[in-house]
């Protein structure tokens, strides 16, 4: 064959040589005798260290759309572990079995915090390989998960920031807000049914009563909840709204950039 064509097909192949490979890794890990499996996503051709983030996902828990969520998110910036929080042998199907599976751990706020932290320190052990920094860490949740992040944030762990995504505000003792280590940031859809008026004012009035606090509340107009699921299409009540679901990560980013 010609120098030619040897020259062509080298040029041809080289772009592929260095494109990103997103990871999606499974890790098992074991809390209080009840087995676990998250997933650790990044970008394996990334070399330098990257803070580590947990994101705990909506109520269907780890899910290909979740999945997809992840890599969105880590990009060649992060290194994402998508925790399972229920354990591996709950897999809701559906919103019926999803809504059975939160309520579990919402209606025991000790073991959904116990859980969110034993989720953090598999991302710091996990992590390591992946090139992610323990000292550079942060949580971000969706729905069920931003209010699980909001716990984490509250059982006092020592975290550089939390972002919850349309999720729960509302929490046994506001006062536990006390423990906060981090900066929080809440992105809140304004029209949001399942979070409402007066839980944004006790969540508000929650985080002015500790005036150390470095906290932010953002309501995007015309959102409601789950605005940054491409898959949720309930109008009126859990819906897609890409204008604010860009800005929404936008500020994520912003903030990590500041504290991470």
């Amino acid at each position: 064959m010609s120098m030619r064509f040897w020259l062509l097909f080298i040029l041809t192949c080289l772009p592929s040589l260095g494109r990103a490979a997103m990871v999606e890794e499974r890790v098992k890990h074991t809390h209080e005798g009840v087995a676990f499996e998250s997933v650790l996503v990044y970008d394996n051709a990334v070399t330098a260290s990257r803070p580590a983030i947990l994101m705990i996902p909506n109520w269907l828990g780890v899910t290909p759309q979740a999945l997809e969520q992840a890599k969105q998110v880590a990009g060649k910036e992060y290194v994402v572990l998508v925790a399972d929080l229920y354990g591996e042998k709950v897999r809701p199907k559906d919103s019926e079995e999803a809504k059975v599976a939160a309520t579990f751990l919402r209606s025991n706020r000790p073991l959904l915090r116990a859980r969110a932290n034993h989720a953090l320190d598999t991302l710091l052990s996990a992590g390591l390989t992946a090139g992610a920094d323990s000292k550079r860490t942060a949580a971000i949740g969706f729905c069920f998960g931003g209010g699980a992040v909001l716990e984490l944030a509250r059982s006092g762990r020592e975290i550089a920031g939390v972002v919850s995504f349309h999720g729960n505000l509302d929490t046994p003792d506001p006062g536990d807000a006390a423990n906060i280590k981090g900066a929080v940031l809440v992105l809140h859809g304004a029209n949001d049914p399942m979070v409402t008026d007066s839980d944004v004012l006790a969540f508000a009035a929650e985080m002015r009563a500790q005036p150390q606090l470095d906290w932010q509340l953002v309501s995007f107009g015309g959102a409601v909840h789950s605005f940054t699921d491409p898959h949720a299409n309930t109008p009126g009540r859990a819906q897609y709204h890409e204008k604010s679901a860009k800005r929404a990560f936008a500020l994520m980013h912003q903030l990590f950039r500041e504290i991470l």
